[in-house]
C-alpha cells in the first residue's frame, strides 16, 4: 500500500515542480518582452517628439526666410524713395552719389576694379593659338634673342 502512495505522491511532486519550473520559465522571458515593449513605446514617444520639433524648426526657418525676404523688399524700396527724393530735391552731388541717384562717371568705376585676367592674348592670334610658335615653310628664322633669366 506503501508503494502505491509513493507513486502518487512522486507523480504530484512531478507535476507540481513541473509548474513551478515552467511558471519561474514564463514569467522570465514575460519580464523581457514587457520590458522590450516598454522600450519600444518610449521609441516611438522619442521619434514622434523628433519629427514635431523637425516640423517645427521647418516652418520657424520658412518664416524666417519670408521675413527675411520682406526687410529684404522693403530695403530696396526704401533706396528707391531716398534716390528719388534726393534725385528730385537734394542739390548735393556727393549725396546723390551715395544714394546712387547720380550718375557715375565710368573713369572712376574703371579705377576702382582692377581688369579681369584673360586667358587670351590681344589680337587674332595669341598664345593660345594652334600654330603659335610655328614657322611656315619658307619663313626667315627671326634673329635668337638671349635667354631671359
Amino acid at each position: 500500500m506503501y508503494e502505491s502512495n509513493i507513486d502518487w505522491i512522486l507523480a504530484i511532486v512531478s507535476g507540481l515542480a513541473g509548474i513551478g519550473i515552467g511558471a519561474l520559465g514564463y514569467h522570465l522571458l514575460n519580464a523581457n518582452v514587457a520590458r522590450n515593449q516598454k522600450v519600444r513605446q518610449r521609441l516611438a514617444e522619442t521619434e514622434l517628439e523628433l519629427s514635431q520639433v523637425r516640423d517645427a524648426l521647418n516652418d520657424h526657418f520658412a518664416r524666417a526666410a519670408d521675413l527675411i525676404g520682406n526687410i529684404q523688399r522693403q530695403s530696396q524700396e526704401l533706396e528707391q524713395q531716398l534716390a528719388h527724393g534726393a534725385d528730385r530735391l537734394c542739390d548735393d552731388l556727393q549725396i546723390k552719389r551715395r544714394l546712387g541717384s547720380a550718375p557715375q562717371d565710368d573713369s572712376d568705376s574703371a579705377a576702382e576694379s582692377p581688369a579681369m585676367p584673360r586667358d587670351y592674348a590681344d589680337g587674332d592670334r595669341g598664345t593660345l593659338a594652334e600654330d603659335f610658335g610655328l614657322r611656315r615653310r619658307g619663313e626667315e628664322e627671326p634673329a635668337t634673342q638671349p635667354p631671359r633669366y
